[in-house]
């Protein structure tokens, strides 16, 4: 056997034996009595955590089958690949599509929390600069609506305010798909650009940041709030929606009190959908900070303070005077800029989740 394909055969079957696929096999089977069983079904709650867990173990199941059935095609090519020049070649193409995958399940393994399969809410705020900055934070956004749309994924943006003059000065979109949250939890810091300003006369160069945080949605998890706890103020929406959404304060911006969180949405046409958009906002970002109170117990806090501080930079794009992505925290780089604004970020997403990067 090709000594590749032996050394991806050895690291796969360690791989499906630390995933404990065949023990996920047996909870599937015992889930699949319950979904059959009509009492389960008179609790509404519980046959949907059933029916969840259900499909979440289902598709790692057939993941896995997958790549048996893709290990086994590999097998049967390298006994016949020299016998025949195209079937060689075809055994290379595979040996590499083999690899992409077993890194993607590398990742999925080591994203083991709870939080991690959830969908995801995720917000760009623009640093200071003005046009540029809320230029660069668009920019941010097409990047990940693309990445979303690579993904297979949904996504719907819960609030959207347009710049003065070109970009945006704020977004936050719901991406829905198994591990959004897990992949995107990378993303969460600082992301600078470095490029001639299409917005300068003079052509010189400028350094624009944008903000991204991450959060896991709350939608299945209990989570506490007080109506007495919230400050609730409408107002008119600067956004697009046409003459009804600028006549009607159907805007709204709720401040959490005690933690001092404050949410706005102004994307949906009336108040009332606002007010439950931002509530949903609002308690995936209680959730988080519950994460986080929970890690800092356990004392695992510190090192993801000084990993994902506001301050921290974790990326560089740099368009000119040379072309580079760099992520500071894994030394991952790429010089194919345009692929990356495009939507191709998984290689920075696995370098710092497989190098122990946890968020």
């Amino acid at each position: 056997m090709d000594n590749r394909l032996s050394v991806l055969k050895e690291e796969y079957e360690k791989l499906k034996h630390f995933a404990k696929i065949e023990e996920k096999k047996k909870r599937l089977a015992t889930l699949e009595k319950l979904r059959n069983d009509p009492e389960i079904w008179k609790d509404q709650n519980r046959a949907k955590g059933i029916n969840i867990e259900y499909k979440m173990l289902f598709d790692d199941i057939t993941e896995y089958e997958k790549m048996d059935e893709h290990l086994q095609y590999l097998i049967e090519l390298e006994e016949m690949k020299d016998e025949d020049e195209e079937l060689a070649k075809e055994y290379e193409k595979e040996i590499e599509t083999f690899l992409k995958k077993l890194k993607g399940l590398e990742v999925k393994v080591v994203l083991n929390r709870p939080e991690d399969k959830k969908n995801a809410i995720l917000t760009i705020h623009p640093g200071a600069g003005g046009t540029e900055s809320q230029d660069w934070a668009q920019m941010l956004m097409r990047m990940y609506l693309r990445w979303i749309e690579r993904k297979g994924y949904k996504h719907k943006i819960l609030n959207l305010q347009i710049g003065d003059e070109a970009g945006i000065k704020d977004v936050t979109i719901l991406v829905e798909g198994p591990y959004a949250y897990g992949y995107l939890k990378a993303e969460r810091g600082i992301h600078r650009l470095v490029r001639i300003s299409p917005f300068d006369a003079s052509r010189r160069r400028h350094t624009s940041f944008a903000s991204v945080f991450v959060y896991p949605e709350a939608e299945d998890v209990e989570i506490d709030i007080r109506e007495d706890e919230l400050k609730i103020d409408t107002f008119r929406s600067s956004g697009p929606g046409g003459q009804h959404m600028q006549k009607n304060e159907t805007a709204v911006r709720i401040t959490h009190i005690p933690t001092g969180i404050v949410v706005t949405c102004q994307s949906e046409r009336s108040q009332f959908q606002n007010k439950q958009t931002a509530l949903k906002i609002l308690k995936s970002r209680l959730y988080e900070l519950k994460l986080q109170e929970e890690k800092e117990k356990k004392g695992d806090i510190e090192k993801e303070k000084r990993d994902i501080g506001w301050g921290h930079q974790i990326r560089s794009y740099v368009m000119h005077p040379y072309k580079m992505v760099k992520d500071h925290r894994t030394g991952y780089e790429t010089g194919n800029v345009d692929a990356v604004m495009d939507g191709d970020i998984d290689p920075f997403i696995e370098s710092f989740l497989l190098s122990g990067g946890q968020t």
